[in-house]
């Protein structure tokens, strides 16, 4: 998951809604049929250089965490994110190897616009040979361009953007305005390089022209009492008469995380070095992993075109179980949990264990696989 001096990008998913983006007005199009199952059961998985020697980018890392992916988390789709056009492209073949559907999406962010188009182009092109190869593959041109691309909220870094949007002095015409201009010029990148389905990232009620894509992919992170209330809010996007992908689903890992939706990262204070965990919160693995079954109940009942979770590892916030004030990982909307060999050393050595949230995806998306008749 992409870092930002020092703060993860958990930290911004509350997306649009939390910082008071106007909601969007979709036309009346005729809704794509429910019903049937969820097509795709994925998990995203983050390929960026990480803040730390520690928890650089690993080729027989990722291999190993790939596997472990296909062979017992039971997913068929892995969508991989993050930014370096060699990290992405080895993560995706890896990905089309084993036989998963690969949701590839280039997230390079804090850069020139023409940077991130010109890193947008090379990972397309290669999207387009593992099509052309005979992989399952779906491109997205990107992530929330708003948060992440410089030039359309003023700011020159993530921090400063958002900093720049709670204080309400942002003209959101021009935000506006400026965001469909990049947004057209993702889509005619990506259609440039890329033959197949063709996507984007948006954050809940962000206005997007979703004529320019073939699937609509939404990072989801409401929390409602009542599974109505998750379906009555999914069907606007249904609208548009296009697929509907989660692009990104999940919570952290403690009581009152669901409620608390993209804002779990919240509890941390990131002015402390090292950061700490605000206040006492209580730590449950259940809780998310509940939250996890819940929705996808709901993606399932919908007939949604894919699901991927939010995320397989977060290696920067690690678990402290004897050290509640600095467990990184109660923040953490990770399925897996990083354990350091050495917690106060930042060249440390690690590794990740399986939370509730990771078995209880993997028994669902076995019997998913089951279900549809595939094998893995």
């Amino acid at each position: 998951m992409e870092k930002t001096k020092g703060i993860n990008r958990a930290q911004f998913l509350a997306g649009a809604a939390a910082l008071g983006v106007t909601a969007v007005t979709l036309p009346a199009r005729p809704a794509e049929a429910t019903g049937g199952g969820l097509r795709h059961h994925g998990v995203v998985y983050t390929v960026g250089a990480g803040e730390t020697p520690g928890t650089a980018f690993s080729t027989a890392r990722m291999r190993a965490d790939v596997r472990v992916i296909r062979d017992d988390l039971h997913a068929d789709t892995l969508d991989v994110t993050g930014d370096g056009v060699e990290r992405l492209t080895a993560t995706a073949a890896e990905a089309a190897e084993r036989g998963l559907h690969v949701w590839l999406q280039p997230t390079l962010g804090d850069v020139p616009q023409r940077d991130i188009l010109e890193h947008l182009a090379e990972t397309g092109r290669f999207a387009e040979r593992l099509r052309r190869q005979g992989a399952s593959v779906d491109l997205s041109v990107g992530c929330e361009f708003w948060l992440f691309v410089p030039g359309i909220v003023p700011g020159e870094t993530v921090l400063e953007r958002v900093e720049n949007l709670q204080k309400g002095t942002v003209d959101w015409k021009i935000v506006q305005r400026r965001l469909d201009h990049f947004t057209a010029k993702a889509a005619k990148v990506g259609r440039s390089v890329f033959r197949g389905r063709l996507s984007y990232a948006a954050a809940q009620d962000d206005e997007v022209d979703w004529s320019l894509f073939d699937v609509i992919g939404i990072d989801y992170y409401s929390y409602f009492r009542e599974p109505g209330a998750y379906v009555r809010e999914l069907r606007k996007y249904l609208r548009w008469g296009k697929p509907l992908a989660i692009t990104e689903f999940g919570t952290c890992t403690y009581v009152g995380a669901p409620e608390a939706g993209g804002m779990g990262w919240g509890i941390v204070d990131h002015e402390k070095d090292p950061p700490e965990i605000k206040g006492e919160p209580v730590r449950s693995e259940r809780v998310q992993a509940a939250y996890l079954t819940d929705l996808l109940d709901v993606f399932e009942s919908m007939g949604l075109y894919a699901a991927m979770a939010f995320e397989f590892v977060t290696p920067d916030s690690p678990h402290r179980p004897d050290d509640p004030r600095h467990d990184l990982d109660l923040a953490s909307y990770s399925i897996t949990k990083t354990l350091k060999d050495r917690p106060d050393d930042p060249g440390s050595g690690w590794h990740w264990e399986p939370k509730e949230a990771f078995h209880a995806l993997a028994r669902r998306y076995a019997g998913a696989c089951r279900s549809s008749g595939q094998s893995q």
